[in-house]
């Protein structure tokens, strides 16, 4: 007992409530906290390495996928939150235009401005590329064996009547690769025959998948047998089956993975550090893990990775414009998703159809000039560039799933629902005509 009465032990209780209680303080004060569209097989690497290398800093993940962790920054400003960290350029860009990220130093890597056209860092430096992914094809080799298909080369081979019914994709709106990539497919062809080609590809879909990986895992299943993704899903370790080939087209697409702190960092010193270890030799050596399987833009770690810059690109000669691609996010995954997946199999049966009949004897002007118009039918998107550029900004940008839309956004909706059926009906309609004996009405 003390003089006043109170046990010793008591003392020491309660000194030990306040030692703990100031420990705890200073940990919940020294927490990263990172919110990530990555899993746990990549960012747990990079979490135990930069915590062995600094044990003052808890780091604490909040994963979401790329759509709901933008909305997550931005609809919850009072949640504490210091970095993003994820693949899709669009989200990153969407982010900036709201205020949400802050500018950041660049990384001295070796790595250049661009990689076949597309920037490796953010222009007006607010986000960093940390790592390089190819887009390209997976196929299964025994899966073309078995439907004697040869293995295809490029973009333009997904068009032929061969591989209908044996490729398979995601879509936009769910997968912020695949998004990149059909925007990518727009910005290279332009936006008409952009649309043009992903419709003729829609017309050889066999499905669409759930999910990004739902690509490589259904051609490593043998559901179909080829499948327009990125690499590091293509030859994850844990697909099914591990008969998977990659491969990049002629014309190859490099898109940067991402990293930013965002405007409301609270521990933006730690945030810095985790930057500086995520470019540096030890984090950049992380990524060539075979869970992982990124390319570094550490120019010492990806020699022989990267093809030479004369190899041209799909978007070497004008480059990607992250700026318009965040900008007509949502009208462009609408427009997908109401176009080419909603009326897959109109699509198949329409350009089958039409496949056949160009491929007869050509028949007299009228009949070239009556094909000629279905297959501009097809491939015409229910918006033009043009309609594009005059929708309000929140009528062409993210159309978050989920979410009820704006009287607005329900009429543009409408709109390019019926333009699309308008368009297939007299496709349909014109191809009736084709195939209707002389003299014989129906």
């Amino acid at each position: 007992m003390n003089r006043h009465g109170h046990p010793r032990g008591v003392f020491w209780l309660l000194s030990l409530i306040v030692f703990l209680g100031c420990a705890l303080s200073s940990a919940r004060a020294e927490d990263l906290s990172i919110i990530t569209s990555y899993p746990p097989s990549f960012y747990e690497p990079f979490q135990r390495a930069f915590e062995a290398r600094n044990p003052d800093v808890r780091v604490t993940i909040v994963q979401r996928n790329t759509g709901s962790a933008s909305r997550f920054i931005l609809e919850k400003p009072e949640i504490a939150a210091d970095i993003f960290w994820a693949s899709a350029t669009d989200a990153f860009e969407l982010l900036k235009r709201k205020g949400a990220l802050r500018a950041i130093r660049p990384r001295q890597t070796g790595a250049p401005e661009r990689i076949l056209g597309y920037s490796v860092n953010d222009p007006d430096g607010f986000y960093l590329g940390f790592a390089l992914s190819g887009y390209g094809l997976v196929y299964n080799a025994a899966y073309l064996a078995q439907y004697g298909l040869p293995v295809p080369q490029n973009w333009q081979d997904l068009l032929k009547p061969a591989y209908a019914g044996h490729i398979g994709i995601t879509s936009p709106s769910r997968s912020g690769t695949t998004h990149l990539i059909v925007e990518a497919l727009l910005q290279a062809y332009g936006w008409e025959r952009g649309w043009a080609l992903l419709s003729e590809i829609g017309g050889n879909l066999s499905t669409v998948t759930a999910r990004s990986f739902g690509v490589a895992s259904g051609v490593a299943q043998r559901r179909f047998g080829i499948g327009v993704t990125i690499d590091f899903l293509a030859k994850a370790p844990d697909v099914a089956g591990g008969e998977n080939v990659f491969a990049l087209t002629p014309d190859p697409i490099y898109v940067p993975a991402n990293i930013a702190i965002l405007s409301r960092a609270r521990n933006g010193e730690a945030a810095e550090r985790f930057v500086d270890f995520l470019f540096s030799a030890e984090g950049q050596g992380i990524l060539l893990r075979p869970v992982i399987r990124r390319i570094p833009v550490r120019a010492e770690l990806n020699a022989g990775l990267l093809p030479p810059e004369s190899t041209g690109g799909l978007l070497a000669a004008n480059g990607f414009d992250a700026r318009l691609s965040a900008e007509r996010y949502g009208i462009v995954n609408l427009i997908f998703d109401d176009y080419i997946i909603r009326r897959r199999a109109m699509l198949a049966r329409l350009w089958a159809r039409l496949r056949e009949f160009e491929g007869q004897a050509p028949g007299d002007a009228a009949r070239q000039s009556t094909l000629a118009s279905v297959r501009r039918l097809l491939g015409t998107p229910p918006l033009s560039a043009g309609d594009v550029e005059k929708l309000a900004n929140d009528l062409k940008g993210e159309w978050p799933r989920g979410i009820a839309r704006t009287a607005a956004q329900q009429t543009v909706a409408r709109d390019i629902r019926g333009v699309v059926e308008q368009n297939l009906a007299r496709a349909e309609s014109l191809l009736v005509t084709i195939s209707t004996p002389p003299g014989r009405r129906w």
